[in-house]
């Protein structure tokens, strides 16, 4: 029994100390678990916060949950233009001489003849865009192939120029205004010139000629019910009107002027896009209205105050007029010119086909010869401009100074708020 006892002794002390390193071992893994169990209790807690918390709109809490939308990349330092050039019957020839004179690398161009054309002038157009080199190399001049029915006193042109504007939008991002021509326009400053000169500027100015004071036009125009066969005929024929006539609209206030205009992107997409209705809604109200494309894009910019303040009341032109006005400008000669560069606008309508009056516009101030490009600094190879050197050198003359002068005067009275659809 003695030597039994002594045994035990033997083995009691290290199963003693053997059971308390264990239940040591265990309570050091049950706290280590705990604590590893409550931090990841506590990470779901703060992503479900109790609701006490939850409908708190404390903005350090907003702030640590909102993902800032990456900062959009900055306008190039170059201003750029989106065009539509269009023509009828006819005009194959003059639009051809205008594109050239107008273009430039940096820009995009849409062309259109329209369905009163024939399908040889059409198919001859695009012929010419597909083989000039520069046109292929740089791929910014797009000819609309399926054309369009175009009528200038119904809607039909607002819808042709609203095509237009949705082409360029879906083909390029790098243009900050649009502007509309017709082959009977040409311009009286380089492309060096108006980048030049609009590089300097605002991008979300409007420049399109306004007033309210629609006069004889209430009565002759807006009051009318016109329906327009071009709408639904591929041949053109006259309006009809429709009785009896409507009254002024009271929901919104109508605008007309120059159915030619420089617009900003800004105010593009917001009538392609139409992330409001007005555009639609005066859309459908313009579509049975006389001579709608001198009152839509009035009316829209003019009904949305956010664009009221960026309306600039000229539309680049200089256009001279019968007294009184008729339906259409009288065209211009050798005799208007001084006229014409004294105004300081960028560009002038109407002319006759290779009218002298292009020659010399040409010679004296494009010096453009020769049917070739309108020279620039991005002119480069023999022939000249038979190659593109560096489109973002550009080389401003004397037509940058004179139009200058005029939008300094324009944007001086439009900072004030004189003229911005008010008038």
């Amino acid at each position: 029994m003695g030597s039994m006892n002594i045994e035990k002794k033997k083995w009691v002390l290290p199963l003693a100390i053997s059971s308390l390193f264990c239940v040591f071992l265990m309570v050091t893994s049950f706290n280590m678990g705990l604590i590893s169990s409550l931090r990841r209790i506590n990470s779901i807690i703060s992503i479900f916060p109790p609701n006490s918390l939850r409908n708190q709109t404390s903005p350090v809490f907003a702030e640590t949950k909102v993902v800032n939308s990456p900062t959009p990349a900055p306008k190039p330092s170059i201003a750029r233009f989106g065009y539509l050039v269009s023509g009828s019957k006819g005009d194959l020839d003059k639009l051809w001489r205008t594109l050239r004179a107008l273009y430039h690398p940096l820009n995009q161009y849409v062309l259109h003849l329209d369905l009163e054309s024939s399908i040889e002038e059409r198919l001859e157009l695009a012929d010419r865009v597909e083989k000039d080199p520069v046109f292929a190399k740089v791929g910014n001049v797009y000819m609309v192939t399926k054309a369009n029915m175009v009528t200038y006193r119904g809607p039909t042109m607002v819808a042709n120029t609203l095509h237009a504007c949705a082409i360029l939008l879906k083909r390029s991002k790098d243009w900050d205004w649009f502007i509309n021509l017709s082959a009977s326009d040409y311009p009286l400053v380089t492309q060096d010139d108006l980048l030049y000169t609009f590089s300097e500027l605002d991008r979300n100015w409007n420049f399109i000629e306004h007033t309210n004071n629609l006069g004889w036009k209430e009565n002759l125009r807006a009051m009318p019910l016109i329906v327009d066969p071009g709408l639904y005929h591929s041949k053109k024929q006259d309006l009809f009107w429709v009785t009896p006539d409507r009254t002024l609209p009271t929901s919104f206030k109508l605008f007309t002027g120059s159915a030619w205009m420089i617009l900003s992107r800004s105010f593009v997409e917001y009538m392609i896009w139409g992330w409001d209705n007005l555009p639609r809604t005066l859309l459908m109200y313009y579509t049975n209205f006389l001579s709608s494309p001198e009152g839509y894009f009035q009316t829209v910019v003019c009904n949305v105050p956010e664009y009221v303040r960026t309306a600039v009341n000229h539309d680049m032109h200089y256009i001279a007029w019968d007294n009184p006005p008729k339906q259409h400008p009288l065209s211009l000669t050798v005799n208007d010119t001084a006229n014409m560069i004294s105004s300081g606008a960028a560009f002038a309508r109407k002319f006759k086909k290779d009218d002298p009056v292009l020659d010399k516009i040409d010679r004296e101030y494009l010096r453009r010869r020769n049917g070739s490009f309108t020279p620039g600094g991005w002119c480069a190879g023999k022939p000249r401009c038979s190659r593109v050197r560096d489109p973002e050198n550009l080389k401003p003359g004397v037509g940058a100074r004179r139009l200058r002068n005029l939008i300094d005067k324009l944007l001086t009275a439009a900072k004030s708020g004189q003229n911005q659809c008010n008038s």
